[in-house]
């Protein structure tokens, strides 16, 4: 039997919940020893917070990001422990925003406690980014295209996520999301919902957080990952270390192209989807873009039981 080209997706901010990964965490040692090791790098009890904390608290920019990371990651290495080794069994990796760090990761680029030093950094870096310039990030819902980019020039904001099937975020300033908002519901727009987010993420308002992060990643080793990535700004496979780097500094002020990361997967062959961490986002994402393929979330001990029944069965 010919093996389904695969491509393991992690997710981004916003999949967040109160209690995601205790199960993991007290069933499976190989997670618990992520949440304790990222803990003890971070100096933050980040599982209670995740386990049993605040939702507000939780999703503050710098805890979602490494607390999402850590569900990824234990995820994985549970994975490993129990003969699923990422690397002989994918074709492609891909994350949307902080998932790339996850996905440098789990593809050994980074080691654990860098990828969550480094997304506690830049967490920190954006919120503050979003402090000195207000800004917002704004939901629009079933309009085309062109319509989308002409709302963006006419409001003077940007496109910072190209998520597919109809689905864009725009991000800038609070007053030019604003008048986003209205041309976008005169123009036919299904819904335009702000985000409860705390800076245009994914825009030239993240300046600041660009170059306090370009201090930071200039500093990392990165190893050549075991699986070539597909990146947020060019839409393609990178492979190249000093190339990964790059394209992570460019990524804050640069737009999320989704939806053209996944018919690039496509025309790698790739006919399964699998969304690794918290939520469900990237697997819907996938569903609408791909109707065709074949999208599994694994997310908590239940998925993540089934994912290996099947794998096992099928090795």
């Amino acid at each position: 039997m010919i093996k389904q080209k695969t491509a393991f997706l992690f997710p981004g901010q916003g999949s967040q919940s109160v209690g995601m990964g205790r199960d993991l965490y007290d069933s499976y040692p190989e997670a618990k020893a992520v949440f304790d090791e990222v803990d003890d790098i971070l100096h933050q009890n980040l599982s209670t917070l995740m386990f049993e904390g605040d939702i507000k608290e939780l999703t503050q920019t710098q805890n979602a990001q490494p607390a999402i990371m850590a569900v990824s990651i234990a995820l994985m290495r549970v994975l490993e422990a129990r003969g699923f080794v990422l690397k002989n069994n994918a074709t492609l990796v891909a994350g949307h925003s902080l998932g790339e760090y996850t996905a440098l990761c789990a593809t050994g680029a980074l080691t654990l406690s860098e990828t969550a030093t480094v997304l506690r950094a830049r967490g920190q870096a954006m919120a503050e980014a979003g402090r000195i310039e207000a800004g917002g990030m704004l939901v629009v819902l079933g309009l085309a295209d062109e319509l989308v980019r002409k709302i963006a020039t006419e409001a003077d904001c940007f496109v910072a996520n190209d998520n597919g099937a109809g689905q864009w975020v725009l991000s800038g300033s609070l007053a030019s999301l604003t008048v986003a908002k209205m041309r976008a519901e005169e123009m036919g727009a299904k819904r335009a919902i702000p985000l409860p987010v705390s800076g245009a993420f994914h825009s030239p308002l993240m300046k600041r957080a660009q170059e306090k992060m370009e201090l930071i990643l200039k500093e990392l080793h990165f190893q050549k990952p075991n699986l070539p990535l597909v990146m947020n700004v060019t839409a393609v496979q990178e492979d190249d270390p000093q190339d990964l780097s790059n394209l992570l500094i460019r990524q804050i002020v640069s737009p999320v192209r989704w939806r053209e990361s996944v018919l690039y997967m496509q025309s790698q062959g790739i006919t399964r989807f699998i969304e690794c961490g918290p939520g469900v986002v990237l697997s819907g994402l996938v569903r609408r873009i791909l109707p065709d393929s074949e999208q599994k979330s694994v997310k908590d001990q239940a998925t993540l039981i089934s994912f290996l029944d099947d794998f096992q069965k099928n090795t």
